[in-house]
């Protein structure tokens, strides 16, 4: 039990209650604002992903101009775009595990990751209907076709799109749950660490 205790939360935190009162503000506000996405439909998610969908894509566009710089394959370019909006809060999550040991901030990076997952769902729905409206300006069928039309023709799994989109947001809302779960996990252990005897004062002298 102590090691499952240490892996989830390394490092022992003396918060003070403001510190704690801040982090379960946060996570309230979080869980409050992702309600919505967990019973949105794809469909009806694609056309109005949210604000955070701005950010995503900052990470998207990214992930294609680097990748584009570093080889000329272009399925691994195509691809890199939706990759790199997943992969760098995973980074961030990892990030603050191994450096800071911080299980909750670590938390809300898996929380990133799992809204970012979720935020490429509809674009891998939409490969054959191509109704999405893109960035450079009109639709997928306006601009013959985008990053998901291109990587499913390729991998010969067009006519899976919507099957591979659900269980994508699936993957997605379920990374939020569990995040949730551990930043809460998180408060509970660090409230208790706070009142905890603290052993080492002994020790000294």
């Amino acid at each position: 039990m102590q090691l499952l205790l240490s892996l989830l939360f390394p490092g022992e935190h003396r918060r003070s209650w403001i510190d704690l009162g801040f982090r379960a503000a946060l996570l309230a506000f979080l869980i409050a604002w992702s309600w919505s996405y967990f019973w949105v439909r794809l469909i009806d998610l694609g056309p109005n992903p949210g604000v955070m969908h701005l950010v995503h894509l900052v990470f998207h566009e990214a992930g294609h101009t680097i990748t584009g710089m570093l080889t000329d394959n272009r399925t691994l370019v195509v691809f890199m775009g939706s990759g790199m909006q997943v992969l760098m809060p995973l980074v961030v999550t990892i990030a603050f595990y191994v450096t800071n040991k911080d299980a909750f901030s670590s938390a809300v990076g898996l929380w990133w990751t799992g809204h970012a997952t979720l935020d490429v769902a509809p674009y891998i729905g939409d490969a054959r209907s191509l109704n999405l409206q893109l960035l450079a300006g009109g639709t997928g069928k306006e601009v013959e076709g985008h990053d998901w039309e291109f990587l499913l023709e390729h991998w010969h799994a067009m006519n899976r799109d919507v099957y591979i989109a659900a269980h994508v947001a699936t993957v997605g809302r379920v990374l939020m749950v569990v995040a949730f779960a551990w930043a809460l996990g998180s408060l509970v252990y660090d409230a208790y660490m706070r009142d905890a005897p603290d052993l080492t004062a002994g020790d000294e002298g």
